[in-house]
Parts: C-alpha cells; structure tokens; sequence
C-alpha cells in the first residue's frame, strides 16, 4: 500500500493496477508496470485500457482515470489475496461483465476474511469514486491493523483468529472435485491488459441486492456506505 501510496503523493496515477503488477521481492510487495502511469491532472484521452475485473466503473464507462480508480483496483487485488481466488474467474470478460460491474456487481467476498478488511474491500468498490479512501487513509489504517495483529484483546486478533477457524472447517469440506472446478478459469477470462471499447454502458451504482448478501457475515457500519 505504500508504493501506491507514493505513486499518488508524487500527483500520478498508475492506470494499469492488478495482481500482475505487483512482485514479491524478500517477502515485501513492490508495484510493477508503470508504463501507462501519468499525472492526475492529464486530461488526455487514450481510449480504455486495462483488465476488466480490476477497473473501475467509472472507467469502464470512459471517464477519466483518477486515483480513486487505482483505490477500486486495490480493493480487488486485496479481496484476490484473502479469497485466493482471482476475479470473476468463471465468466467471460465482456460487455456483459462491464454492464453487471457498472451495476453493482463486485467479487464474492469469502467468509474468511475478517470483518475489518470486508469493510475496507467494500469502501474500496463504491461506485461513487469519491467515496473510496485515498491511498494514504488505507495505508494508515493496514498499518494500524497490522501493529495490533498480535495484541490478544485487539479487534483485528480476535477477527483473524475467529477466520482462521472458519478457514479450517472449509478446507475440510473441500472435495478435489470442487478445488479443481475453482481453479478452472472461462476460456474468455482474460487477465492480460487490452484496449477496451464499450457503448451504452449504465452509470455506476451500488447494489444494495449484493450488498445485502453479505449481511450476517460482514459490517459496514464503520464506513457508512451510500448507497
């Protein structure tokens, strides 16, 4: 989250965030690919690039990129490390994917993930860009999170502790057959950036249908989100 953040104190956007730009080197997360990275304030339009289950909708309805939409980018990339499943893996990437996104449609949030984190997931893919927390609010609060992840009275402990139990009893219930399914992606799930020209798509809203089902697994009291 650092790096990001550091690309947007410096007034630039990164234009092309997913997992594959971002390496592993001794354990610490570096982002990668900064070739379409520009300033925030350049109002060029180069037509729409990216992989579709990690951009914006907003974007995906040609407006301008801004550093909301690298937050967007992140929340995906954070929801993918914590399910250890890639986006919308089982659906082609298409018009009718861009339409469902721009309609509210977000990645299964796994029961696992502590409650803290689907609240930060969840704020990163408003629709409304200006409601997603900048780089530099995310930055601190995962920092604040992990210097309590050891503290046993700590909200962020007891959360984790709790997913890790649920985590073990859903490995246990996994049969070969249904890992292999999982790990079976649509033959027109593209995950390799592209040039993208979509018409017609609807302006981006919540939906309060898909917010709904995560009730009773997840809190969003904490952000307030509008729908």
């Amino acid at each position: 989250m650092d790096g990001l953040s550091t690309i947007h104190d410096d007034g630039k956007v990164h234009k092309d965030f997913h997992s594959g730009n971002v390496l592993v080197d001794d354990e610490l997360p570096a982002i990668s690919d900064l070739g379409m990275c520009q300033p925030a304030d350049d109002n060029e339009r180069k037509g729409i690039y990216g992989v579709i289950p990690y951009m914006a909708p907003e974007v995906l309805c040609g407006y301008k990129y801004t550093k909301a939409a690298d937050i967007y980018s992140f929340g995906i990339i954070m929801n993918e490390l914590m399910s250890e499943e890639i986006p919308y893996n089982d659906i082609s990437h298409d018009n009718n994917l861009a339409v469902k996104i721009c309609k509210g449609f977000r990645p299964k949030i796994s029961e696992d993930t502590p409650k803290l984190i689907a609240d930060l997931i969840i704020k990163c893919w408003d629709a409304k860009a200006e409601n997603r927390p900048t780089a530099k609010e995310l930055f601190q609060i995962l920092r604040e999170y992990v210097g309590e992840i050891n503290v046993k009275d700590g909200e962020i402990y007891s959360q984790i502790k709790e997913c890790e139990k649920i985590k073990e009893n859903k490995s246990k219930n996994i049969t070969n057959e249904n890992e292999s399914k999982n790990l079976q992606n649509h033959p027109q799930a593209i995950y390799t950036s592209r040039l993208l020209n979509f018409k017609n798509l609807p302006e981006p809203v919540n939906s309060i249908d898909y917010l709904s089902s995560f009730q009773g697994n997840l809190t969003f009291k904490k952000f307030n989100i509008i729908i």
